[in-house]
């Protein structure tokens, strides 16, 4: 089945060029747009989408509030943040709200499809590395008491499952820290699933904004 895309961008211009590219993709099909979050929540009711494709500067309801919303069902469609600026404040935000990435909209075209893919098969987060410079930046801005409850949610992982989060917290793909570790990349898959399971989390950009949050790796990608 095609991957089922949804624009929400208040240009329409973009929203005509992104369509352009996506449509002439055999695995991809926009289903849906909507100019702002509160046509883009309206939408969703009554439309099947697997991924968005999500602006965060829009009138009425931004992209932020928007994929919260969205990302409160565990069963909603998976959310890509495009936005105009690098590490930008909104991004953060939305990561934390639920997104599973993060993309600039001057993105080339095989980056985004390489993305929208990426996202709707869970497998890895949507440049990792730009993802830990965000964090990194940011992580100031978290609050300092260290998530009591959250770190209480890591006693549940295994001693291996810990060394594999940080890793993936540190920007590392499953085959980085296959070699890293000496293991298989389908065992690494393994741990990182069994993390996912474990915590609740919807996919690794997740883990690494828990890691952040709970002290377990710091800004700069050190282990906490």
């Amino acid at each position: 089945m095609a991957i089922r895309v949804m624009l929400v961008d208040d240009q329409v211009l973009l929203r005509t060029g992104f369509r352009m590219v996506l449509a002439a993709q055999p695995d991809m099909e926009v289903v849906a747009e909507a100019g702002d979050g509160v046509e883009a929540l309206q939408v969703l009711r009554s439309t099947a989408v697997d991924v968005v494709l999500m602006d965060v500067r829009m009138p009425k309801l931004d992209g932020v509030e928007t994929t919260s919303r969205i990302c409160v069902d565990p069963n909603a469609p998976k959310v890509l943040i495009l936005t105009t600026f690098d590490l930008d404040e909104y991004a953060f935000s939305a990561l934390k709200a639920g997104a599973s990435g993060f993309m600039l909209k001057d993105v080339p075209p095989g980056e985004l499809l390489a993305a929208i893919r990426s996202v709707h098969s869970g497998d890895a987060v949507v440049a990792p590395s730009t993802t830990r410079r965000l964090l990194d930046r940011f992580a100031p801005m978290l609050p300092a008491t260290g998530q009591e409850p959250r770190q209480k949610e890591l006693q549940r992982l295994t001693e291996r499952e810990r060394e594999v989060m940080v890793l993936v917290a540190q920007g590392m793909s499953n085959g980085e820290i296959a070699a890293r570790l000496v293991l298989s990349e389908a065992t690494v898959k393994t741990h990182v699933g069994r993390i996912l399971t474990k915590l609740g989390l919807r996919d690794r950009v997740q883990v690494v904004v828990l890691a952040y949050e709970t002290g377990l790796v710091r800004a700069g990608g050190g282990q906490g």
